[in-house]
C-alpha cells in the first residue's frame, strides 16, 4: 500500500472503496490496501449479526407490550410484529452462517427489548421477566402473539 491509498482511506472512504474494487476487477492484487480491506471485510460481517439483534430487539419489545399493555394493542403493533420477523427471518436465510448463533442473539435482542419496552410502556423493568418467556421457534411462528399478562 502506498502513501496516497492511506490518504485515500482516511479522507475519502467512497472513493477508496471504488479504487479497491478496480484494483480487484483488474486482478492487481500487489497494488491493494490490504490492511484497511482485510479490516472493512471484518467490519461488514459484523452488520449481520447486529441486523438480526435488532430485528429480534423490536419484535421482542412489541410483543412484550402487546401482552403487558393489553389495552393499547393496535393494527400499527401487530403490523410491527409481522414486519420485524419477517426481516429478522430474511436475514437469517440470507446468511445461514448465524444459525449456530441464534441463541445468543436472542438472549442479546431480548435484554434489550425489556429495557426498551419498559421505556415505552412506563412499567417498571420489573414488569418483565428477566428470561424471555417464549422460545425463539414460537417467536418466529407467524401466528404467534402472547396472552395478556400472567397474574
Amino acid at each position: 500500500m502506498n502513501n496516497d491509498q492511506k490518504t485515500l482511506y482516511e479522507s475519502d472512504f467512497y472513493s477508496w472503496t471504488k479504487q479497491q474494487a478496480q484494483l480487484i476487477k483488474e486482478r492487481r492484487f500487489d497494488e491493494l490496501d490490504l490492511d484497511n480491506l482485510a479490516e472493512e471485510v471484518e467490519d461488514m460481517g459484523k452488520h449481520e449479526p447486529r441486523s438480526l439483534t435488532s430485528h429480534l430487539m423490536q419484535l421482542l419489545m412489541h410483543l412484550l407490550k402487546w401482552q403487558y399493555q393489553p389495552e393499547r394493542r393496535s393494527r400499527n403493533w401487530r403490523d410491527s410484529i409481522i414486519l420485524q420477523r419477517a426481516k429478522a427471518k430474511d436475514v437469517l436465510d440470507e446468511n445461514p452462517g448465524l444459525k449456530p448463533r441464534k441463541a445468543e442473539l436472542y438472549k442479546k435482542a431480548y435484554k434489550k427489548a425489556v429495557v426498551l419496552a419498559a421505556r415505552q410502556t412506563e412499567l417498571p423493568l420489573e414488569t418483565f421477566p428477566s428470561e424471555c418467556p417464549w422460545t425463539y421457534e414460537a417467536v418466529m411462528h407467524d401466528d404467534f402473539l402472547p396472552e395478556n399478562p400472567p397474574h
